[in-house]
């Protein structure tokens, strides 16, 4: 049974995204070694035997087909016991949301991946009236501050500034006028992004709750971290004369993998991964070769070969 290809989880906050890989490797393996295995093999050993001969019963030795111990469960263990699973884009310990995976032959996709530099989708909440020592909540405590004199019209003139600036760095590093047709275009299609790593870089940020002290913004970005997010909402505090501290990062999108892509926890199995693999695959292929504008032969179609071998082996 095949077992190849990207899918996305849901990572909780509060769990690194190690614990999260291995718990997705040992449920796969679960349920790999519970599917039905092979009998074992039969081999002849001659054992005593009566027969009946010409002067009564006579002892004798009898060919008779045993199973093969070395292949019995017991004998020789599980049939897998390792299985190669790959981490996407890193998600730290106190964030949540989108995490890709993949699995078998599709780890080599993940690089794929990188080098497309896809942009991802965060929805960040803040508060308003303090910071800390690591921008987050749970940090410790350095200032507090009042904040009864922001409004929304002043944070969303700042998300503007920052969008700005952002925007015209995006160009840099992208290496092209953003006053071109050129640039148009790759924008229209989406591609107008840097194809070579840079600083962290935020192509669009929005308010979507403003209810003080708490605000939640909306952050397409690309080669981030979550702590750049985080220190990102410390600055928004300090240049609204404030001060503001991260209460939650949730990544919501990563390239072409959305938040309903994302398996949750109870669906960490094979038969929920196989589906998720086999749905994602035309969009992986369509999005991956639109960016990079060509495929390995061993990205894919060896997934195809293989998905039909295994299909050809199952039905014997």
């Amino acid at each position: 049974m095949a077992v190849h290809g990207l899918f996305a989880v849901y990572k909780p906050g509060g769990v690194g995204w190690p614990r999260v890989r291995d718990a997705v490797e040992t449920r796969l393996l679960a349920g790999l070694n519970s599917l039905k295995q092979r009998p074992p093999r039969q081999h002849v050993r001659f054992l005593p035997g009566v027969v009946e001969g010409e002067a009564g019963k006579e002892l004798t030795l009898v060919p008779t087909y045993l199973p093969v111990l070395a292949d019995h469960l017991l004998v020789k263990g599980p049939r897998f016991t390792r299985l190669k699973v790959g981490a996407g884009h890193r998600l730290d310990v106190k964030s949540s949301g989108v995490f890709v995976l993949g699995v078998g032959q599709g780890c080599r996709m993940l690089t794929d991946m990188y080098n497309a530099h896809f942009t991802k989708d965060y929805t960040v909440r803040g508060l308003f009236g303090k910071a800390t020592d690591d921008f987050s909540d749970t940090g410790k405590l350095i200032e507090k501050t009042t904040f009864d004199h922001i409004n929304r019209e002043m944070l969303e003139k700042i998300l503007a500034v920052i969008q700005g600036s952002n925007h015209k760095a995006l160009g840099r590093y992208a290496n092209i006028d953003l006053k071109t047709q050129e640039a148009y275009e790759l924008a229209v299609k989406g591609l107008l992004r840097p194809m070579q790593k840079s600083p962290p870089l935020i192509t669009a940020i929005r308010c979507l709750e403003f209810a003080p002290p708490e605000f939640q913004l909306e952050i397409r970005c690309l080669h981030e971290t979550q702590q750049y997010l985080r220190k990102i909402v410390h600055e928004i505090g300090l240049e609204l004369k404030s001060a503001a501290v991260c209460t939650q990062v949730r990544r919501t999108r990563d390239g072409f993998f959305t938040l309903d892509k994302a398996l949750l926890r109870t669906h960490w199995d094979l038969e929920n991964i196989q589906k998720a693999i086999q749905d994602s695959r035309l969009t992986v292929k369509t999005e991956l070769e639109k960016s990079l504008g060509y495929l390995e032969r061993t990205a894919y179609d060896e997934l195809i070969e293989m998905d039909q071998v295994e299909e050809s082996d199952a039905s014997r």
